[in-house]
């Protein structure tokens, strides 16, 4: 087929070199366009655009599709369909109906559980057991197209939401592939029951309250791990980033460790914190921060603390 592409991350990365390695013709790739990122803010391009640019395809990156320059030239392009993987804009109706045969999308989840901008996040945080991706025909709503392909992934006891999303992004780019293979499969409207909506995260989400019950404070560190990584400062008033720990049956007053093994007490339970970062380190096990640093029982962890 002759495709448009649309996507941004690494998730959406993995989707489009899948596309080229099948033999798709891909007519141009919509991306957004460089961020400032780390120490330097220097502008870092996208990794859909650093992929599309080594395969020498045509990388545009409107701030915007609802001109009427911009919609001319994404139908200009007459693609037979278009595919959008965490694109980061939203598509106009005249957009939508550009291609022959619409646009799909590769979502993160089985909808319609978790529609919207962090599905992978709050399918950890929520404690659910298995999520998925579904390939949905895009409509002018959010997340609310009809269904055209979906399969389930457990998400296990200890998986974070960099494993989960490596998962999905392969599950994504196979599942994408195997849609366009031949006939595209009969559409099938979303279950009107069951609907979740997955909020953008925001940055103070990742700091952890220690008077929280200690499995939902393990959730919390999965779901932001390995970025942003769910933190909390320490006595002397360094930000520690907490990107693994286990629940154990202890307790004690909430943020105080109660060993010299940084076992953490929470507002019910306690947590065993077993992957650690302090700024500008390298992440380590605890066993190797505590040969730097001794964290006795009765040191305090600061964190929003409720009375």
């Amino acid at each position: 087929m002759r495709l448009v592409f649309m996507g941004t991350p690494d998730f959406a990365a993995a989707a489009l070199a899948a596309l080229i390695d099948a033999g798709h013709e891909i007519a141009a790739v919509y991306s957004q366009p460089p961020r400032p990122a780390g120490r330097g803010q220097d502008l870092r391009k996208s990794p859909v655009q650093v992929l599309a640019e080594q395969h020498g395809l045509p990388v545009r990156m409107p701030a915007s599709l609802k001109s009427p320059e911009a919609q001319a030239e994404f139908a200009a392009l007459k693609a037979d369909i278009a595919v959008v993987a965490a694109y980061g804009l939203l598509l106009p109706k005249a957009v939508l109906a550009a291609p022959r045969l619409g646009c799909l999308n590769i979502h993160a989840s089985l909808l319609p559980r978790w529609r919207g901008a962090a599905p992978i996040q709050r399918a950890i945080l929520a404690g659910d057991t298995q999520t998925g991706i579904t390939i949905m025909q895009m409509d002018e709503g959010l997340d609310t197209g009809a269904m055209l392909r979906r399969e389930e992934l457990a998400i296990g006891p200890a998986m974070n939401a960099g494993a989960l999303h490596d998962a999905l992004a392969g599950m994504g780019a196979r599942l994408i592939v195997e849609t366009l293979a031949g006939p595209l499969p009969a559409p099938v409207p979303q279950p009107a029951e069951g609907v979740t909506y997955a909020a953008k995260i925001s940055p103070a989400e990742a700091e952890i309250d220690w008077s929280r019950d200690a499995a939902e404070i393990e959730r919390q560190i999965r779901a932001f791990a390995p970025v942003p990584g769910a933190w909390c400062l320490m006595e002397d008033g360094a930000r520690l980033k907490v990107l693994a720990a286990a629940v154990v049956k202890k307790s004690g007053a909430p943020g105080i460790a109660l060993d010299d093994n940084l076992t953490i007490a929470c507002g019910q339970g306690a947590l065993s914190l077993t992957l650690l970062q302090k700024a500008g380190k390298k992440a380590m096990s605890s066993q190797d921060f505590l040969r730097g640093q001794k964290i006795p029982a009765g040191t305090g962890f600061a964190g929003p603390i409720k009375p």
